[in-house]
C-alpha cells in the first residue's frame, strides 16, 4: 500500500473506547470539505477524524490544517483511487484489527453533511443490532429532496435500465422498481421503519470494526465506483446485515469530484461494473451485462452524433463521447 506523502501526527495511543472513525477522500472540494467537517461537530459521540486527500490541486490540505487543527490529513502525492484512499484512512485508525481500531468507521463523501443526530442513530443501530455490519443513512438532495440511497446488487436488468432509462426508452414506471435495484418503501420518509438492504450507496456508511477484521478493506482494484458493491457483498456472504436507517440523515451534494472528468470516469464507471461481474457472477451472466453495455454505448454514440449534427454538441465534445464510448465497448 503507497504510503501517505506527508508524516501526520499519529492517533492517539490510548484513544477513548467508545470514539467512532471517520474516514473521508478530498479531491479538489476544498468548500464541500470544509462544510463536510463542520457538520461533524454537532456529533455527541467521540470521533476520530482523518481526511484523506487524493492530489488535490485547490486548497483542501491547507484548508484542513489551518481550519480544523484537530483532524489529521493525509495528503498522497497522486490520485490513488477512492477504495485505495480510504484503506489508508482506516489503517491510520488501526483497522481492521489494531489495538487502536474504533468500534466501527464511517465512510463519508467530502460532499455531504451530516445532519444532528445522524450518526448517533446509526451507532445505536449498530449498538442494538450484533450482527448487522453496515447501517448507512438516508440521503437528502441540496433542495431537501429524497435521494436514493438503498440498493440491490446488480442485475441484467438494472444494467438494461441504466443504459435504456425507464420513460426515454422503457416505460417509466419500472424507474423505482425492483427491476431498477429500487427498494419500494425507500420513500424518504424519517420515520420509516429500518429494512434491509443489499448495499447502500457508498457516500455514507457506518461499518462495525468485527465485520471489517472479518472481511477485510477495500478492494483497491476499484478505483471509482463499485468498491462499497464488492464490499457489502462480501460482508454479506461472511453472513452480516446490511440496514438502511431513515432515522439517520445526511445531505449529498453527488458528483462533486467526478464530474472533473465526466467522460473517464464513464469509463471508470463501466470498468468497475465489469469488474463486480467477473469477480462474482457466473459466465453467462458475464456475457449478457458485456451485450447489454455494447448495445447501451452504441446507442450513446448515435444520439452524440445527432446532437453534434443538430449543432448542439461541438467536436471536441463529440470526440471525448465517442472515445469514452469506444473504450467502454473494448473493456
Amino acid at each position: 500500500m503507497q504510503q501517505p506523502h506527508t508524516q501526520p501526527t499519529p492517533p492517539p495511543a490510548t484513544p477513548a473506547a467508545d470514539a467512532l472513525g471517520v474516514v473521508i477522500v478530498s479531491y479538489n472540494t476544498s468548500a464541500l470539505l470544509a462544510r463536510c467537517l463542520a457538520s461533524l461537530h454537532t456529533c455527541t459521540i467521540p470521533l476520530r477524524v482523518v481526511v484523506v486527500d487524493n492530489a488535490s490541486h485547490d486548497a483542501s490540505v491547507a484548508m484542513v490544517a489551518h481550519d480544523f487543527p484537530h483532524i489529521t490529513v493525509l495528503a498522497q502525492p497522486q490520485n490513488i483511487g477512492f477504495a485505495a484512499a480510504n484503506n489508508i484512512g482506516m489503517a491510520w485508525l488501526g483497522l481492521p484489527a489494531g489495538p487502536t481500531a474504533p468500534p466501527a468507521v464511517l465512510l463519508l463523501n467530502p460532499d455531504t453533511e451530516v445532519h444532528t443526530g445522524a450518526i448517533e442513530a446509526l451507532a445505536a443501530f449498530l449498538h442494538a443490532h450484533p450482527r448487522v455490519g453496515v447501517a448507512a443513512p438516508r440521503l437528502c438532495n441540496p433542495d431537501g429532496s429524497h435521494q436514493r440511497a438503498a440498493f440491490r446488487f446488480p442485475t441484467l436488468s438494472m444494467t438494461l435500465l441504466d443504459l435504456f432509462p425507464p420513460g426515454e426508452v422503457l416505460p417509466g414506471r419500472l424507474y423505482n422498481t425492483w427491476w431498477h435495484g429500487r427498494y419500494p418503501h425507500e420513500t424518504g420518509d424519517p420515520h420509516t421503519p429500518p429494512f434491509p438492504i443489499d448495499h447502500p450507496l457508498g457516500a455514507a456508511m457506518l461499518v462495525r470494526q468485527a465485520t471489517i477484521a472479518e472481511v477485510g478493506l477495500l478492494d483497491p482494484a476499484y478505483f471509482m465506483y463499485s468498491e462499497e458493491v464488492d464490499w457489502c457483498w462480501r460482508i454479506r456472504q461472511a453472513g452480516w446485515a446490511i440496514w438502511h436507517v431513515p432515522a439517520a440523515s445526511v445531505l449529498h451534494v453527488g458528483g462533486a469530484a467526478t464530474r472533473q472528468f465526466r467522460q473517464r470516469m464513464v469509463v471508470e464507471l463501466y470498468r468497475s461494473r465489469m469488474r463486480f461481474y467477473q469477480q462474482h457472477y457466473p459466465p453467462a451472466r458475464r456475457w449478457w451485462h458485456r451485450r447489454i453495455v455494447q448495445a447501451g454505448m452504441t446507442r450513446l454514440a448515435l444520439r452524440a452524433w445527432q446532437a453534434y449534427l443538430r449543432g448542439t454538441l461541438d467536436r471536441p465534445a463529440l470526440r471525448e463521447q465517442l472515445f469514452a464510448y469506444g473504450q467502454v465497448c473494448r473493456l
